[in-house]
């Protein structure tokens, strides 16, 4: 995806527990790093994780993660975590990631969550605040 299509950019500096003994980021923290451009998707348009699900009587769940390799990032590197909503189902909503150093595109990726009612965790359509909240602020209309 072309990096201007990524509104949500939050920069990151890679930390000394986050690495290996090759002094490259282990594996396994992509995730955490996905997460974390996850979170602050959220807070920038403005329906902040759990708050403001729970306002409009909904949790999430991730039901599907993705990551795909390009180059490894090392301590003390600052990287840019690129997070746009790319596809909006009824209950579910597919989130691009991308993780850059500078120019370099280090990692591609996606989560699938599923909203659900938080009491039965059953799924449950997303809600049209929420929907309008996606669209307004994405550069690129998500798929739907």
């Amino acid at each position: 995806m072309p990096r201007q299509d990524f509104k949500s950019v939050h920069t990151i500096r890679v930390r000394w527990a986050e690495v290996d003994p090759q002094n490259i980021v282990f594996n396994a923290n992509y995730l955490m790093y996905f997460d974390v451009a996850v979170t602050e998707y959220w807070r920038n348009i403005e329906c902040v994780y759990p708050e403001g699900f729970e306002k409009i009587g909904v949790d999430s769940f991730a039901v599907k993660a993705t990551l795909e390799y390009h180059a490894s990032a090392k301590y003390d590197d600052l990287l840019d975590l690129c997070c746009r909503v790319s596809k909006l189902g009824r209950t579910s909503l597919k989130v691009a990631v991308e993780i850059h150093r500078g120019e370099d595109h280090l990692l591609s990726g996606e989560i699938v969550y599923v909203l659900a009612d938080p009491k039965t965790r059953k799924p449950t359509p997303i809600p049209d605040s929420l929907r309008e909240q996606i669209l307004a602020y994405e550069v690129v209309a998500p798929e739907q």
